[in-house]
Formats: structure tokens, sequence, C-alpha cells
């Protein structure tokens, strides 16, 4: 029988503090954003339908995700960012002839959000 994997949980908490929100999440690494708006931008649909593509599709490499998605890869790039900088994916790096490629990979299965005021 093989091993259960343990749940990957993300953890973001969000307080006010002199009338602004400030971001920090909990896990693999410590952030700290300033404004609700890195949340809002983490949160959109496009961030959703990548995480389901990376999920479902197992792309290669960012290039292949932008193909996946019919998005320029400019604009997933940045996404990807995003998410690996909130601890929602890991990009491995592959070499694969002379150049090296980054594949996305989800590393959590659930994310809670806490909102502290």
């Amino acid at each position: 029988m093989g091993k259960k994997e343990k749940t990957k949980i993300r953890e973001i908490t969000i307080t006010e503090s002199k009338g602004a929100f400030s971001i920090f999440g909990r896990g693999k690494k410590d952030y700290d954003f300033s404004g609700i708006f890195a949340l809002r931008q983490l949160l959109s649909n496009e961030k959703a339908r990548i995480l389901y593509v990376i999920k479902t599709q197992k792309p290669k490499s960012i290039y292949d995700l932008a193909k996946k998605l019919g998005r320029g890869f400019k604009s997933v790039n940045d996404d990807i960012k995003l998410l690996e900088r909130f601890g929602f994916i890991d990009l491995i790096e592959e070499k694969t002839k002379n150049r090296k490629r980054y594949r996305p990979e989800i590393v959590v299965d659930s994310i809670t959000i806490h909102l502290k005021v």
C-alpha cells in the first residue's frame, strides 16, 4: 500500500492596521504585502484557471502552460511568479539539451484566509 500524502495547507492572514490591510502568509515562507491589492490579484479567476490547468494537464514548462491557456508567455509568467511568491506553486528546474526550463507544480491542497480587523 502506498504512503498517504499529507495535505498541504497555505495560510494567509490579512490584518488591518491604521486604515490599511497587510497580508502575511504562513507555511513555507513569510510574506508581507502592503495592501489588499496583492490578494485580489492572487484570487483572480485567471489564477484559478492557471492552478486548474497545472493540476489537470501537468504542463512541461511555463511556455507550455501559456499555450494550454491560450495566453501570452509574459502575462502567464507574471501570474506564475505571484503564485510562487505566495507559496502555491514551485518551479522545478529541468534541463533539456542546453536549455533550462521551469515546470510549474502545485504544492498546496488547500488555502485558508483569515481576516483580522
